[in-house]
């Protein structure tokens, strides 16, 4: 997947841009808030509907502008063009695709692929279990359908709608019809998302391995698996919400069930998640992502679009040249930021553009 141009308007300190990037490495220069990131946040925005960097509205529309505005256009092999733009105010959103109003958000995020490692992206294995589900349900959205059966998008919006309307129910105290009918959707959804995720989870493993090699070999091999949200090797979903309908009813919401699922990650030669130096959750991070990446590949036949936030500052020069020989062999879009030029770019890439950032406009370096 390759964008071809990017416009930006009022984001963050963003001014007017308009980018026409290259096929391989672009790396965007400049000095610490110059507006660097905010670029990756708004590719990143188009493909996951929402900021890597917290909430709309704080203060990811630009002070004294109405809205911000970015637009995208990309080419995949074999496909034509697309275009894709999103307008937001803080408080309401538009989105078009290829000049079609677009009525929900996952029609742009299955559209457009972008996988985005930046500062926070430890939260995949330090933070809580919803960054990992999101993890797992994004690449699921790309996927589309499993040997499980079903679109997952259509699945989780079942899933989420029977959700809702079971915790609306237990807040009124309602044991009655509905919310056996509502139960009994949720466990439908429910247990197909859970066999989507069960397998993308296995089908991640090889595409883990390979990488921990190249980038984390002192982690010897990791083990993935999937903790549904429920006791599943003893009892279905049904059952599983008809037991727990008691205290759910008492504490007002739903406590069993997908949306309580958690990916497991295991070292052989490194301690628990929660043991993980910073560093070592940092490269542990960046290793499911171009996992998924690649499996992401594997699937669509070629590779997302790469964005890499200020790798130099993340990771020694030792694991920098590990991560950058990966992504040249991938031969994926990337986009880097940084303070200065990466020495080993230079000497592993052959094709690469540089972009200057200042005061929140860019321009490419000739």
């Amino acid at each position: 997947m390759l964008i071809r141009r990017v416009q930006v308007q009022g984001l963050r300190r963003l001014v007017n841009v308009d980018l026409q990037p290259g096929p391989g490495f672009n790396l965007l220069i400049g000095d610490n808030g110059s507006g660097k990131t905010s670029l990756l946040e708004a590719m990143h925005l188009m493909a996951h509907g929402r900021s890597f960097r917290g909430r709309i509205r704080d203060g990811l529309v630009r002070s004294g502008e109405p809205a911000l505005q970015v637009f995208l256009e990309w080419e995949q092999p074999g496909q034509p063009s697309r275009r894709g733009g999103l307008r937001h105010s803080g408080s309401a959103w538009e989105a078009r695709l290829d000049g079609n109003h677009v009525g929900q958000l996952g029609e742009l995020c299955e559209a457009l692929a972008v996988i985005t490692f930046e500062p926070g992206s430890h939260a995949l294995i330090h933070g809580s279990s919803e960054v990992r589900r999101r993890y797992l349900d994004w690449g699921l959205f790309h996927v589309e359908r499993s040997d499980a059966g079903g679109d997952f998008l259509s699945l989780w919006r079942r899933h989420a709608r029977a959700h809702k309307q079971r915790n609306a129910l237990l807040r009124q105290g309602r044991a009655d019809g509905q919310l056996d009918a509502w139960e009994h959707e949720l466990a439908l959804a429910g247990e197909s998302i859970t066999l989507q995720r069960e397998a993308y989870v296995a089908r991640l493993q090889a595409h883990v391995d390979t990488l921990l090699a190249e980038i984390l070999p002192a982690a010897g091999a990791a083990t993935l698996s999937l903790q549904p949200g429920w006791r599943r090797q003893e009892l279905g979903l049904a059952d599983a919400l008809l037991l727990a309908r008691e205290r759910d009813l008492a504490q007002g919401h739903t406590t069993v069930g997908p949306h309580r699922a958690d990916l497991k990650l295991e070292f052989r030669d490194l301690p628990g998640r929660d043991g993980l130096s910073r560093g070592q959750a940092k490269l542990a991070a960046l290793v499911l992502l171009l996992a998924q990446a690649s499996h992401l590949a594997t699937h669509a036949g070629h590779w997302p679009v790469l964005q890499l936030d200020d790798l130099a500052s993340e990771l020694d020069r030792h694991h920098q040249r590990r991560v950058l020989q990966v992504l040249v062999e991938s031969r994926a879009q990337v986009f880097m930021t940084g303070t200065e030029s990466i020495p080993a770019l230079a000497s592993l890439a052959d094709r690469h553009t540089t972009f200057h950032v200042e005061h929140g406009e860019i321009r490419a370096v000739v």
